[in-house]
C-alpha cells in the first residue's frame, strides 16, 4: 500500500506571503497530475499544510520567517490547478494541517499510516529542504519506504534542493524519480 502526501503547496508558498516563485509555479501541473493519478488509483492522499496562528510568538518560525500560511486566510489555500483538483475530491483527499515543518508532528500521520498498512510515502511539495526534508526524515526513522518525485517538488534555493534530492538517495536511500 502507497500514500502520496502533498506538502504545503499553497498560495503563501507559491505566489505568496512566503514566495518559493518561479520553481514552485513550475511544479504546479506535475503535482496536480500525479495527484489526480493516486485520486484514480484509490491510493490515500493527504495534502498536508502548514497553519500559524497570527502573531504566534512562541512558534520558532516567528524568527526565521515572515508570518505565513494565517489560519483563516487566503494564504492558507492550496495553489492553482491543485485547489481544483482537491476541490473535485474532497471525499478522498485527506486535509491535514500541520505546525511544524515535517508532516508527522502531533497530526496523527503515523497512525492514520499504520491503519491503512501504508509503508510507502511519496511526496511531494515544497520546499524540499525544508518541509518536505523534514518530513521525509521522520518518514524514514518510522520505517516508511521513500519515494521524491523531483518534478513536483521545489524550493527557495536551488542548492538546497538539489542538495535534498541527493540526501534523499544517498542517505535516506529514497527513489529519487519524476
Amino acid at each position: 500500500m502507497k500514500a502520496l502526501l502533498v506538502i504545503d503547496y499553497t498560495v503563501d508558498f507559491v505566489t505568496g506571503k512566503l514566495p518559493v516563485g518561479q520553481p514552485a509555479l513550475d511544479i504546479e501541473e506535475r503535482i496536480a497530475a500525479l495527484t489526480e493519478e493516486f485520486v484514480e488509483c484509490g491510493d490515500y492522499v493527504v495534502m498536508a499544510v502548514d497553519v500559524h496562528e497570527e502573531n504566534d510568538p512562541d512558534h520558532p518560525e516567528t524568527k526565521l520567517f515572515p508570518p505565513h500560511n494565517i489560519r483563516g486566510t487566503e494564504g492558507r489555500d492550496l495553489y492553482g490547478r491543485l485547489r481544483e483538483v482537491y476541490e473535485n475530491n474532497k471525499n478522498r483527499i485527506e486535509w491535514m494541517d500541520k505546525t511544524r515543518y515535517s508532516a508527522f508532528h502531533e497530526t496523527g500521520l503515523d497512525e492514520e499510516l499504520k491503519k491503512r498498512g501504508i509503508r510507502e510515502l511519496h511526496l511531494a511539495g515544497v520546499c524540499t529542504d525544508i518541509c518536505v526534508l523534514h518530513t521525509a526524515v521522520d518518514a524514514y526513522n518510522k520505517g516508511y519506504s521513500l519515494v521524491i518525485h523531483r518534478g513536483a517538488a521545489a524550493s527557495f534555493n536551488a542548492a538546497g534542493h538539489a542538495w535534498a534530492l541527493e540526501h534523499f538517495a544517498g542517505t535516506l536511500g529514497a527513489e529519487i524519480t519524476d
